[in-house]
């Protein structure tokens, strides 16, 4: 019996003190309380029971939604943003020590982070500068949790949420700028056809004979939309002979 008890207390202890950690895992062990220079893992880990106390600490990337935040941008416009960090942790010891919950710490810091960045913006630099906005996020958000031993790979903008009447202001004003656009493209090319005009005025009135050759083009094109019109057409010349006349008349 005794022997057989001796057996049983040592396969238990054996089971006790040894961990199989997986690739993506490590180990911080703490033996009585102090914690041991290097995270272990993978594979097989040996821990003293009960001396030894060993927290598995995983380091793959972790995908964290930031919930919606109400902020107030530069010009004085709310709106509800949400995004998604994503981190990971690459120093084990770092990350169970000084901080008491890495992934609730991250995720409160990402969230003050979100709105303290785009509370200094324009609506329309948040509308339209999102990746510069994302890579800013990143930048911020890894500087103040790198004492914590982790990484944030990347921060993105999900949606911007505004309000119904600030969406249809905005729909207005696009409306509008597009109708700016069309006038003053309508314009540049009513400009650009008077130079033209007068370009080609310029040339005929240097060869007068192009002026009777561009008579004979409208023939043509009259007479293909209109078979049954005939157009005779008057040479200038001959009403300014007439004018001519009765002015000396």
């Amino acid at each position: 019996m005794p022997f057989l008890f001796v057996v049983g207390f040592f396969l238990f202890w054996l089971l006790n003190s040894v961990r199989i950690l997986n690739e993506y895992e490590r180990g911080v062990i703490f033996r009585l309380g102090r914690v041991l220079g290097e995270p272990k893992g993978p594979g097989i880990v040996f821990v003293l029971f009960p001396i030894d106390r060993m927290v598995v600490v995983s380091l793959r990337l972790i995908a964290f939604d930031i919930p919606p935040q109400e902020i107030i941008t530069k010009d004085n416009v709310s709106a509800k943003v949400n995004a998604v960090t994503y981190f990971r942790v690459i120093d084990p010891i770092k990350a169970l020590i000084q901080v008491q919950d890495y992934q609730y710490a991250t995720s409160q810091m990402a969230q003050t982070t979100l709105r303290s960045i785009l509370g200094e913006m324009e609506l329309d630099d948040l509308l339209s500068q999102r990746e510069k906005i994302n890579n800013q996020l990143q930048i911020i958000l890894d500087q103040q949790t790198e004492p914590w031993g982790i990484k944030v790979a990347s921060v993105a903008v999900k949606d911007v949420d505004l309000s119904e009447e600030l969406r249809r202001a905005m729909a207005r004003q696009a409306e509008a700028e597009r109708e700016r656009r069309a006038k003053i493209i309508a314009a540049e090319g009513e400009f650009q056809a008077a130079e033209k005009i007068c370009q080609a005025a310029e040339m005929m009135q240097k060869q007068p004979a192009a002026i009777q050759l561009r008579y004979l083009q409208t023939l043509v094109e009259i007479g293909k939309e209109n078979n049954t019109t005939t157009i005779f057409p008057i040479p200038i010349d001959l009403l300014r002979a007439w004018t001519e006349q009765a002015k000396k008349g």
